[in-house]
């Protein structure tokens, strides 16, 4: 656990009425002056002597808050065609007070803007995503990924439970997806002679093309499509269009189909089983189903307060309710737990509930138009003059496979019994389904609960991801770990010391800014030829000293601080819509008197003992008997 406990706040060298002082002027200065010139140059002398994170919280605070604002005015990139596709005009007025299959009519005003289909942004400028033709495979991303990335020990990241590794994974799985590749031409990758890859040379499948590319467009950086919705709206519950939707929906009450065992129901027939997906695993399954289930909790709630509500109004209302649920339980749960350092902690509670605090915009609602003081939830729609999507940079940082582990235990929840040992490849794809059966799900997750994710660094990529059989019946033999190095190089996503002079950062002059492990060391001198220019962003941010408490580093940091309120900011059902009227009254005490504890024991009460005194159910649980 981070030696910053989830209480102490990070003002112990101040006195009370320095700490009052400072925070009343950071509120003057962020709310009322024009510009930000002053401000900025302030804050930005304070960063360049001390770090943002060893600063007192409130001017850590305002160090970030300022940052973020400069984030905002020049580092958001439209991408969209100049000629983008219409959108149909809805039936009815639904679409005004519930979210649409396909994230369609979130925003009136530009019914397209972040729905499926729709084109990743950038957050750096349009012109420098030119992918890098030349240096595409130097160094060559399979020798990075032996060199760099194989684990030979598994880290643990020990104040991180395994549920944030399950976690972020359902998120992505709502969020974005590059759409299938195609098989046809794939990128090829030279191996050296001792590789013993089963395959010569080994092949990594292209990003498939966008095809909304116009003539217009010849000559500018390639562009991809988001195949989900961009929005937070529980696309990977609800899916992304009117008939996977219409599949899910038990078509009663609102609810999705579960089956009597507690479990979503799947055709073992099925020409399409889910468990043939990559990336299916145990973890998610487990998400999945506990998420399915507080939906239909909601519809019974809701339909007991409201009787005279259709199916369709009971579905609607629920959906909003439960993702609205899935964003604070990432805003104010998942990430503080990963992020834990006082300063961090309260900028992201204060999106949620601003600097005022959960008790007063509970009482009184929010006191201020201004998000710092009363958070971006409940607040005005601002998409800071760009079209809101999600970008190829959000994407890059989000790699965090070294989360995974390969070796599981699965637990009793009632006596720490063990039930079964399995390595990775037994707890995915279809063998998952198996683990269904024979483990309670209960079981599942206390066993989730008192294990340790990976930490997110060099040297800790999961083996049973740097050499697995890719689902389907062409079984290609993929290397992940080489493969991520290289997507981000064909994605065009720039390398790290020119992702930090874009994003207003120092680059580093060598190797011993970056990290001052010896043996690091000397393995990215050899493999970058001892020229920081050519270092991956991934490797770069993998190797960071990262900030007291983080378990990622301070470079990937700088776009959640952008990203991470803008899904926010953007979406009309986290902001002006984010009221009774749409939600129902029952809907709003219900996320408010919601966490990511109250859904586990609500559906598994026997957790109850295992979770008896944790804080976040991110962080590592009690042992049963312990």
């Amino acid at each position: 656990m981070s030696r910053f406990p989830e209480t102490r706040d990070g003002s112990r060298t101040l006195s009370p009425l320095s700490v009052v002082a400072l925070v009343v002027l950071s509120l003057l200065w962020w709310s009322r002056l024009s510009g930000m010139s002053l401000l900025e140059r302030l804050t930005g002398w304070a960063s360049a002597t001390t770090r943002w994170s060893e600063l007192p919280w409130p001017l850590g605070l305002l160090t970030i808050l300022t940052y973020r604002n400069r984030l905002r005015r020049e580092n958001l990139y439209d991408t969209e065609s100049p000629a983008p596709k219409s959108v149909p005009a809805p039936e009815g007025t639904r679409h005004l007070t519930g979210r649409t299959a396909d994230g369609t009519y979130n925003d009136l005003e530009n019914p397209r803007m972040g729905s499926a289909g729709t084109r990743f942004g950038r957050n750096v400028p349009i012109d420098r995503t030119y992918p890098d033709s030349e240096r595409l495979m130097q160094p060559n991303p399979r020798t990075v990924s032996r060199e760099l990335l194989t684990r030979r020990t598994f880290i643990p990241a020990e104040s991180l439970n395994l549920l944030a590794a399950a976690w972020i994974q359902f998120m992505l799985r709502d969020w974005l997806s590059h759409g299938k590749s195609p098989k046809e031409d794939p990128w090829e990758v030279p191996l050296q002679d001792d590789d013993e890859w089963p395959e010569r040379p080994m092949r990594i499948l292209r990003t498939k093309e966008d095809p909304t590319r116009t003539p217009q467009e010849e000559g500018t950086p390639p562009t991809h499509i988001n195949v989900h919705s961009h929005w937070w709206d529980g696309s990977q519950i609800y899916g992304n269009d009117e008939q996977a939707q219409s599949k899910l929906r038990s078509g009663e009450d609102g609810k999705l189909k579960i089956g009597p065992d507690g479990l979503i129901p799947v055709d073992p027939n099925s020409k399409k089983h889910p468990a043939d997906e990559p990336g299916f695993w145990i973890g998610l399954v487990m998400m999945h189903t506990l998420f399915t289930r507080e939906h239909n909790a909601i519809c019974d709630r809701l339909r007991a307060e409201y009787p005279g509500y259709s199916d369709d109004e009971l579905f609607d209302r629920a959906r909003l309710i439960n993702t609205a649920l899935l964003a604070k339980i990432h805003t104010i749960e998942w990430t503080p737990a990963l992020l834990n350092h006082p300063t961090a902690r309260r900028g992201l509670n204060a999106n949620w509930w601003g600097l005022a605090g959960k008790t007063v915009k509970r009482l009184v609602g929010r006191i201020s138009d201004n998000e710092v003081i009363s958070g971006i939830v409940g607040g005005r729609s601002d998409h800071f003059g760009v079209p809101y999507s999600l970008t190829e940079e959000f994407v890059a940082v989000y790699r965090m496979h070294p989360l995974i582990p390969d070796d599981y235990t699965f637990r009793a929840v009632a006596s720490d019994e063990v039930l079964q040992e399995r390595e990775f490849a037994r707890v995915a794809q279809r063998q998952a389904m198996e683990l269904m059966d024979q483990v309670e799900m209960q079981d599942l997750f206390y066993s989730f609960g008192v294990a340790h994710p990976g930490a997110i660094t060099l040297h800790n990529y999961p083996r049973g991801l740097q050499n697995f059989e890719r689902p389907g019946p062409d079984r290609i033999p993929q290397d992940l770990a080489a493969t991520d190095i290289f997507r981000s190089r064909e994605l065009g996503v720039p390398r790290y010391n020119e992702f930090r002079r874009l994003l207003h950062l120092k680059p580093i002059k060598s190797f011993e800014d970056l990290t001052d492990k010896s043996e690091w060391l000397q393995q990215l001198r050899d493999v970058y030829n001892d020229d920081v220019e050519q270092l991956d962003q991934m490797i770069g941010m993998y190797a960071e000293n990262p900030p007291e408490g983080f378990a990622f580093s301070d470079t990937a940091f700088r776009i959640f601080v952008l990203m991470a309120s803008r899904r926010l900011n953007s979406d009309r059902f986290l902001t002006t819509d984010y009221n009774e009227h749409t939600y129902t009254k029952v809907g709003i005490e219900w996320v408010n008197d919601t966490d990511m504890s109250t859904v586990l024991l609500r559906h598994y009460p026997a957790l109850a003992p295992a979770l008896r005194g944790v804080t976040n159910a991110f962080w590592p649980w009690t042992r049963v008997g312990s």
